[in-house]
This record gives C-alpha cells, sequence and structure tokens, in this order.
C-alpha cells in the first residue's frame, strides 16, 4: 500500500507540473504571437500606405505639367488625353484625370472627359487648396478605387482646378491573395476593401457582437473572448480563415483605414501541449528509472559480494598479464630502435651507393676546373710579366669562378653523403633541385641526356629534410638516365606544379618504361644488369620511405614516350609555418 501511494502521489505531481507548463507556454506563445502579428500587420500597413502614397505624389507632381495648366485655361490640348494616358500606362494608375472647380472633367487618360464628379469630399478639399484623397465606387471602371486630387494653382494664386489620379484597389491587393496571416483593411464605416482573402471583400460591421459579416445574409459564427490581454476570436468564416485566432488593429490615419490582422492560435496550442507532454514524459521516465534503481539496488548489494569475489581473482590474473605486456613493451622497443638504426644505415648505404656510381663523373667534373685554374694560372702570371693587368686580373676571375664552382661541388657532395637527422624541417624546393642537378650533372652528361627543367617563379617551401630530400631526387635523376640508356631520344623533363596546400614535382624520361609499375617500389627489386649501372634495387625503396616520411607521396607510371614518376610533397609556406 504505502508504494501505491508514493507512485500515486507522483502522477499528481507530474500532472500538476505538466499543467503549469503547458499554461506557461500557451500565455508565452500568444505573447510571441502577438509580436509577430504587430509585425506582420505594420509591414503590410506600410505596404499599402506605400504603394498608394506613389498615386498621391504623380497627383502632386501632374498638377505642375503645363498641360494640364494649358487645358484649364482653356486653350484646346488634344495631346492632353495621350499624354494622361501615357501616364496613367507608365504609373499603373487606373485614370488620371484634369476637372474644372465645377466638377467637370476636361480630359481623362480614360477618354471620359466632359463628364461631371462634383461633390466628392476629396475634390472639395483639392479644390480649396489641399490635397484631398478618399475611396468609393470607381463603375464603370472598379467598384474598388481610391482617389488622390491635387489643386492646379494659376499665376495669381488661385485655384483652377484639381487633378485627380483613380487607384484600383483591386491591383493593390491581387498580389496578396492567399499569403498568411489573414489580413483586412476596413474604413470608417467597417467595409472591408483591402484584404489577402477575397471571400472577406465587401464584409462589413455586423450587428452588436459580431465585428463582420457579409452584406445581405446572416451572420456566420462568432464568438470572442479575452485571455491574459490578448482578444481571442472563435470563427466559422469558411475553410481559408482559422478556427480560433488573435485579433490585432492597426489604425492607418493618412489613408482613412484600420488594418486588422486574424492570426491562428493552433499551432500555439499544438507547442504548448507538446511541451506539456514533453516535460510530463521526461518526469514519468525519470520516476521509472529511480524505481528500476531501488527495486535493482537489492539484487546489485547482493550481487557485489559474487563480484568482489572474483574481482580478487581476476586482479591477481590481471597483475601477471601487466608483466607480461611490460616485458613484451621493452622487447618491442629495443626492437624498434634497432629498426630506426637499420633503416638508418640503409638510406646511408644508399647515399654512399650513389656516391660511388657518380665518383667517376664527380672526379671528372673536379678535375676540369682544376685543370683551367692551371691553365688561368699561368696565363695569369705571364700577363704579370708583360705589365698586361687587365688580362691578368681577367683569369684571376675566372680562377675564382672555378674554385668557387669545385667548392658547391663538394659542399654538395659533403651534405649528400652525411648522416642526416630525421627531424623534418622548412626546406626550399629549388635549392633541393639545383643541388641534384649539379651533382648528377656529371651522369647526365655521360648518357647524353638533355635536362629540360624551368625553375618555378619563387621560393617555394615543403616540409622534408633537405639532405634526404637530395637523395630522392638524385635517385630519380639516374635512375631516369640509366633507364634512356639504349633510346635514340634522351631527354629527362622535371616540372615543378604548386597548389595551395601541396607541391608536385614530376620526372619524366624518354626510356622504355616502367616493366612493372606496382613493384617498383618493392625493396631489392631492379631490372638493372649485375654489370655496368646495376644496383641492390634499394634506390626507389629508400626514395619511397624518405617521402612517406615527410607526409607525402611519390608514384610511378608509364607514359607514351617513357616512364614519370610523381613526388607530392606538403607545403610549408612562411605564413602556415608562422602560425
Amino acid at each position: 500500500m504505502q508504494r501505491i501511494a508514493v507512485v500515486l502521489a507522483f502522477l499528481a505531481v507530474v500532472a500538476t507540473l505538466a499543467i503549469a507548463v503547458w499554461r506557461i507556454s500557451f500565455l508565452q506563445g500568444f505573447d510571441q504571437l502577438e509580436a509577430r502579428g504587430e509585425a506582420d500587420l505594420a509591414l503590410a500597413s506600410d505596404r499599402l500606405v506605400g504603394q498608394l502614397q506613389r498615386y498621391r505624389d504623380l497627383a502632386v507632381l501632374m498638377a505642375d505639367h503645363p498641360v494640364v495648366a494649358d487645358r484649364l485655361g482653356g486653350t484646346p490640348a488634344p495631346e492632353a488625353a495621350r499624354m494622361l494616358q501615357r501616364v496613367a500606362d507608365k504609373t499603373a494608375a487606373l485614370d488620371v484625370a484634369v476637372v474644372r472647380p465645377s466638377g467637370e472633367v476636361i480630359a481623362s487618360a480614360q477618354g471620359q472627359g466632359g463628364g461631371a464628379v462634383a461633390g466628392r469630399p476629396f475634390l472639395r478639399r483639392a479644390f480649396n487648396g489641399a490635397l484631398g484623397w478618399g475611396h468609393g465606387d470607381g463603375s464603370p471602371m472598379t467598384p474598388r478605387a481610391f482617389f488622390h486630387a491635387a489643386p492646379v494653382f494659376g499665376p495669381e494664386g488661385t485655384v483652377q482646378g484639381a487633378v485627380m489620379v483613380t487607384t484600383d484597389l483591386s491591383d493593390i491587393d491581387y498580389n496578396w491573395r492567399g499569403s498568411t496571416p489573414a489580413t483586412y483593411f476596413t474604413d470608417a464605416e467597417g467595409v472591408v476593401l483591402i484584404t489577402n482573402r477575397s471571400e472577406l471583400l465587401f464584409w462589413q460591421r455586423g450587428p452588436s457582437g459580431v465585428p463582420l459579416a457579409p452584406p445581405g445574409v446572416p451572420a456566420p459564427a462568432f464568438e470572442s473572448r479575452t485571455v491574459d490581454g490578448h482578444e481571442l476570436w472563435r470563427l466559422g468564416w469558411g475553410r481559408y480563415l482559422p478556427l480560433e485566432a488573435l485579433h490585432l488593429t492597426r489604425g492607418l490615419p493618412v489613408i482613412g483605414l484600420t488594418g486588422e490582422v486574424l492570426l491562428d492560435t493552433a499551432p500555439v496550442r499544438r507547442l504548448a501541449l507538446a511541451q506539456a507532454a514533453a516535460v510530463a514524459a521526461l518526469c514519468l521516465a525519470f520516476g521509472s528509472l529511480l524505481y528500476l534503481a531501488a527495486e535493482r539496488r537489492r539484487t546489485l548489494a547482493r550481487a557485489n559480494v559474487l563480484l568482489e569475489a572474483r574481482v580478487a581473482k581476476r586482479t591477481a590474473a590481471l597483475h601477471d598479464t601487466n608483466r607480461r605486456l611490460l616485458r613484451e613493451a621493452a622487447e618491442r622497443a629495443e626492437a624498434e630502435t634497432a629498426l630506426r638504426r637499420a633503416q638508418a644505415d640503409l638510406v646511408q648505404a644508399g647515399k654512399l651507393s650513389a656516391l660511388g656510381q657518380m665518383s667517376a663523373g664527380i672526379s671528372h667534373e673536379l678535375n676540369q676546373p682544376l685543370m683551367a685554374i692551371r691553365s688561368f694560372a699561368e696565363n695569369g702570371q705571364q700577363f704579370l710579366d708583360r705589365g698586361n693587368t687587365g688580362r691578368a686580373a681577367e683569369n684571376f676571375g675566372r680562377i675564382s669562378d672555378m674554385a668557387r664552382r669545385m667548392g658547391r661541388i663538394i659542399q654538395n657532395l659533403r651534405a649528400f653523403a652525411r648522416q642526416d637527422n630525421m627531424r623534418q624541417e622548412r626546406v626550399e624546393l629549388g635549392a633541393v633541385l639545383r643541388a641534384a642537378f649539379e651533382m648528377t650533372e656529371a651522369t647526365l652528361r655521360d648518357a647524353e641526356v638533355t635536362l629540360r627543367h624551368e625553375p618555378p617563379a619563387g621560393p617555394l617551401w615543403v616540409r622534408g629534410g633537405e639532405v634526404r630530400l637530395g637523395q630522392v631526387f638524385v635517385n630519380l635523376i639516374a635512375n631516369a638516365a640509366d633507364a634512356m640508356a639504349a633510346s635514340a631520344e634522351r631527354h629527362l623533363t622535371v616540372s615543378v606544379v604548386a597548389e595551395a596546400e601541396s607541391v608536385t614535382v614530376s620526372v619524366r624520361d624518354t626510356g622504355p618504361g616502367i616493366e612493372t609499375p606496382d613493384k617498383v617500389f618493392d625493396p631489392f627489386y631492379t631490372t638493372k644488369g649485375v654489370s655496368g649501372t646495376g644496383g641492390m634495387g634499394l634506390g626507389l625503396s629508400i626514395s619511397y620511405g624518405i617521402v612517406q616520411s615527410f607526409g607525402g607521396q611519390i608514384r610511378g607510371a608509364n607514359t607514351d614516350g617513357g616512364a614519370v614518376f610523381t613526388v607530392t610533397l606538403e607545403r610549408a609556406d612562411s605564413a602556415a609555418e608562422a602560425a
């Protein structure tokens, strides 16, 4: 019984909370709906006033037109009707007419000159020297018209007549039809003149207690009530109007109308009901969880004793397993350290092997400048003995150039041969390529290979190591030269393409191509013979590992005239590096 009483009390609390949430959400929803409705009504009112005021400005503008003055002065103006017609067509006015103080229409865009419109209040106001406006029947052109009248003053300041601009209200609210929410504008007699619900046109203020009713038929069902200061209407006015609506009004004295809007309250009710149901569901779910937790608590207490015994047993087993894992981790760390040393030694062996293959060409590169230095030194000495200091200085300058060239070759060899660390840094790709070209210059010349390379317009910074990246390009250039040994045309094209986040270097040859592109980066795979330039098949494998360590990619493929290797590296521009 105690458990049932607790459950019933909990359900009562949940019901009370849900009703409170529904009430608060319902009232807040009406406040938000009223704010949105006032904004919509203000927007529709401003749009209507703006559209009508445009024709008021047209009447004022046409009142100063010389053709209008001539026509009122009695001068025949055959062009007056055509001019008014053009003005009406360009401004979408229904009619533009010139009226005498007697009410006689002497010129009209509709060709109704000679008619009379005397007695209209807006015309009387215009004949008194002020702007006049009003609405009424515009038959035979339209049953709903809005009129603006502007006085036409003579030279002495007297009113000679008026320009009357007629606006068809059907054209104004035609584009509003069906838009939400339901909006309508009534005149002083309560007649609906403009609305976005065509079924409400010409409805008028009904008997006491009925705000609107169609003319000539019984008033439809209607009920009004006030909730927290909000006026709610319960309607039976048709399928395109809400069953229950929040009613708002806005006076428009500048055009003599009152704007009214009907906002559907069904979404507010649905939202309030949904929020109340969500709160109730959460409370019920929470209560159910508490109940289940209490029930399971006793079960867990009984199971806890058994679990503690099992945990003690498993803890001892875990200690043994942990000791074994620590030993295995130490062994794995030692193995990884040995592997890194072996990889570094393998890369260094590959570089030394490449240096051995290039030694003959490099010796020739160093021997040439040495011989030239000796020759220029002897010539310089002779020119000094003869007193020809100019020619001697020229020879000494050439000796300096040759010495710098030898120093650059030795510097590149020293950098290429040294043991590089594995740290990544920001290197300039153009400098790496230039160093690789200098180191392989003799190899390309001996192989009679023509190098085609267009340097990039500016510096390109990439992530990598200067020495290891240079080894990659030296391997690719040397392999390309060996591959073109039996080719009639021997062209090596090195191109650089820079993108937003990467730089791609392509090394393209005119050799026979790659026999098995999918195995070209495997260790010890080679197509070279044992003699000659044959190697161990580790150059491309080492290059692959180097590029991968930089976060880049290297690929090999066949083209129509040979093979191409592409190296893609991550960019490391100054702005990105600083960030």
